[in-house]
């Protein structure tokens, strides 16, 4: 609802009522073709107040229900009183040709074309805050799309990072690797020649002990069989 549009309706309703409930008084002094102009000026006006009364109620339509219920309550009393100065005006002009029907004035008065204006400007504002609409969710949309590529491109540039530091770990555990290889076969080499060495050493003593006991085996025979003989 528009506040300043059912405003602007009131002071117009206003302004006819105000023009309206000094006619019937007015009809009572005067004849003829100059009673017969303010019965049809009374009919032109009445008509234009009861188009105001519906764009007033077409504009409660949208309001708060507190306020609607107040306001429908004082448009009845304006109906109630509108029909009233239509009473007192038929028996003021008594067959002027006064018209029982409201709303058969002018349909172009007043409210008519201000009522046209209005409904031009509701729907214009209307477009503009649906393309407003529009634009927000679209820039909405676009900020989200821009936060998520962004998250990305850091998630990404975090996920690179962390792959490239796992590379130069498996490069560093490839080089121990290697180290631990080559000096796996030093240790092999080194163990083969101990091996060698001791199988040498072996021998020699094998040998060494072989040779004394034939020297004692020697001394034992000199000294025991040649006292003998």
């Amino acid at each position: 609802m528009s506040s300043e549009e059912f405003e602007k309706l009131h002071e117009i309703y206003k302004s006819l009522f105000e023009e309206l409930k000094l006619m019937p008084d007015r009809a009572l002094k005067i004849h003829g073709e100059e009673r017969k102009r303010l019965v049809r000026s009374f009919d032109e006006r009445q008509g234009e107040a009861e188009e105001v009364l519906q764009g007033m109620e077409e504009e409660l339509r949208a309001a708060p229900p507190s306020y609607r219920n107040a306001m429908s309550t004082k448009l009845r009393l304006y109906r109630r009183d509108l029909g009233k100065l239509q009473r007192d005006m038929k028996s003021s002009a008594p067959g002027s040709g006064f018209s029982s029907q409201p709303g058969q004035g002018s349909h172009h008065g007043i409210y008519s074309s201000q009522n046209q204006q209005s409904t031009h400007l509701q729907s214009q504002r209307a477009l503009l805050l649906q393309g407003t609409d529009s634009l927000n969710n679209a820039s909405q949309s676009i900020e989200r799309s821009q936060r998520i590529a962004a998250e990305s491109e850091q998630i990404g540039t975090d996920i690179i990072e962390e792959l490239g530091e796992q590379r130069e770990q498996l490069d560093r555990t490839r080089n121990r690797l290697e180290n631990t290889g080559e000096n796996l076969s030093r240790s092999r080499k080194i163990l083969r020649a101990m091996s060698r060495r001791l199988m040498t050493n072996k021998l020699l003593l094998a040998v060494i002990i072989i040779m004394e006991l034939a020297i004692l085996g020697a001394v034992v025979y000199l000294r025991f069989f040649q006292h003998k003989h």
